[in-house]
């Protein structure tokens, strides 16, 4: 036998790669810790720390890559010929979901009578959420769906002890004979989207207390939940519904999944078109009412929009500033050249601007929200109509921004899929889509001011809290005021008008909670105007070492 010569060095000998991202905590990060003390909830430190340990080993991100490599796969029917509709799911899903439910990120905290019991969850739910995002819609819906079901006391009174409940119990039996549900949503058809006042299916009264639905959904996500809430049009007009899969007396209820969507990202988690034919429901609100009813859900759904792309931005930071750390090139390590410095502390402040936002929202959710035998706080409530929506808005645009600048900053390592940038970047799309696309938010936020002027009122008596600390922003709050006084062609300018109350609001916050390195970093480049149209172009004075350090993952 001839053996080959090799007299030269190893070819595949590998240096110069960056170690695995793994064993360090998510929550260990200065802007979420601030906030949480800052919103009330400093009493979860412990337990969030706890959280983010988990999300950041091993073991957890394996789960969120296996749960997006082998999708749901949805089964019709059994053996027999029976119809079943059931979805199947990798086991990883099922550790995701059980870690979600029992940490109390669902429905947990309207049990919780505890001050900043939201804000805990919003904070756990953002830590967690970095490990997979599409385990997060059903614990969302889950949780929002609360306050819209206690429009209705009696169907509240069954079911809310079992959706407020930490324990995973999946699988589809009579809902009160289990340890713990999930709640879905049903509320677009192919033919309306966003405009559900064209909504089609049809809700026939059955003199008992039930009615029978029929009609046909467009997008159902997350179809193995216990029970959804779906608009139907009722005698009255469009009204909401309270749809179980599995009826009182153990029947299958008509839930007829025609398929599964093949979607961008979001592939964990399965995304359906259920048909309702003789569907048995129960009326939550009053009929006729059904937006207003579902609205109390889509509102908090909105809220974890922004938490969810607040989490997608500073994992993707995280993992950007990761690379940079231990990446040389040029003769260095990537950390410590300029440009990569100024590139990765703008990706940073865009992070801190929605993380603290993000949890100012959810402070103003408990505050609003009120402990028992105390009313809610009127001004929260007036802040959170307007700001939610102007958070969704902003928050989840820059979202992919983010993430794709990010990706960037590992050049071709970011590009394949062991990175997990890849599933990052088709995730990030996502939250400025469901629960209402930008447009949708703009106008929401165009609706509130003319038909809810306190709301105005209660945004900017939260941005003049920092009045005097920063003439950057002083000059565009005095702008703000302007453009929203000028109505002139509003519907049409309504995305510029809501981007900057977006801005002033976070700079607003910054400039009296973040370091003076990073309040004065975002008020140069995003409210005075000095600032390029990609990330990387921080004016010169900044301090991006102050900035960076906070990207940097920790412990």
């Amino acid at each position: 036998m001839t053996t080959l010569d090799r007299t030269g060095p190893d070819t595949h000998e590998v240096t110069n790669q960056v170690p695995p991202l793994v064993g360090h905590d998510t929550a260990a990060d200065p802007v979420l810790l601030a906030g949480l003390e800052r919103e009330g909830a400093g009493w979860y430190a412990d337990d969030l720390h706890r959280l983010g340990r988990l999300a950041g080993s091993e073991q957890a991100q394996q789960w969120g890559d296996q749960a997006n490599r082998v999708e749901p796969v949805l089964r019709t029917h059994d053996r027999y010929g029976h119809r079943i509709d059931e979805v199947e799911f990798h086991p990883a899903w099922h550790s995701l979901m059980d870690v979600a439910v029992s940490e109390g990120l669902a429905g947990a905290p309207w049990a919780d009578d505890r001050p900043g019991a939201h804000v805990a969850r919003a904070a756990g739910s953002y830590a967690w959420g970095q490990v997979e995002a599409g385990h997060g819609c059903p614990i969302s819906m889950t949780y929002a769906v609360v306050p819209a079901l206690r429009t209705t006391p009696e169907l509240a009174a069954v079911y809310e002890p079992l959706l407020t409940s930490r324990t995973y119990d999946p699988g589809l039996r009579v809902p009160t004979t289990k340890a713990g549900l999930l709640a879905g949503m049903g509320m677009t058809e192919k033919q309306g989207g966003s405009d559900v006042r064209a909504n089609t299916t049809t809700a026939t009264p059955q003199g008992d207390g039930t009615w029978q639905l029929r009609g046909h959904k467009w997008f159902t996500s997350a179809p193995m939940c216990d029970v959804f809430l779906v608009l139907a049009q009722a005698p009255a007009g469009l009204s909401c519904f309270l749809i179980p899969r599995i009826l009182p007396g153990g029947e299958r209820n008509v839930f007829r999944i025609q398929r599964l969507k093949d979607k961008l990202g979001n592939r964990s988690n399965a995304s359906s078109e259920p048909e309702l034919d003789g569907t048995v429901a129960w009326l939550v609100g009053e009929e006729g009412r059904g937006v207003r009813t579902i609205i109390e859900m889509v509102a908090m759904t909105r809220l974890d929009c922004v938490i969810g792309s607040a989490g997608g931005m500073r994992a993707a930071v995280v993992q950007a500033a990761h690379h940079a750390t231990h990446r040389s090139a040029f003769g260095g390590a990537l950390v410590d050249k300029p440009l990569m410095r100024n590139v990765l502390a703008d990706l940073q402040l865009e992070s801190e601007a929605a993380a603290t936002l993000m949890l100012r929202l959810a402070g103003a959710v408990d505050r609003a929200q009120g402990s028992k035998g105390q009313r809610g706080d009127e001004q929260e409530q007036a802040f959170k109509r307007i700001a939610v929506a102007v958070g969704k808005y902003w928050v989840c645009k820059r979202q992919p921004a983010v993430v794709a600048e990010a990706l960037e900053c590992l050049g071709g390592n970011g590009y394949v899929e062991d990175s997990g940038l890849p599933r990052l970047y088709r995730e990030a799309p996502l939250n400025s889509i469901w629960e209402g696309s930008g447009n949708v938010q703009a106008l929401d936020v165009l609706r509130a001011m003319t038909r809810e002027p306190a709301s105005v009122d209660a945004f900017f008596a939260e941005v003049d809290l920092a009045r005097g600390a920063d003439p950057r922003l002083d000059d565009a709050v005095v702008g703000l005021h302007a453009g929203l006084t000028d109505l002139d062609d509003v519907e049409s300018r309504a995305r510029r008008l809501v981007e900057r109350m977006a801005l002033v609001l976070q700079g607003s916050l910054l400039v009296r909670h973040a370091p003076a390195a990073v309040a004065d970093a975002f008020c140069a480049s995003r409210l005075a105007g000095d600032w390029g149209h990609a990330f990387g172009t921080l004016p010169r004075g900044v301090d991006t070492g102050a900035v960076l350090e906070r990207a940097l993952p920790q412990g």
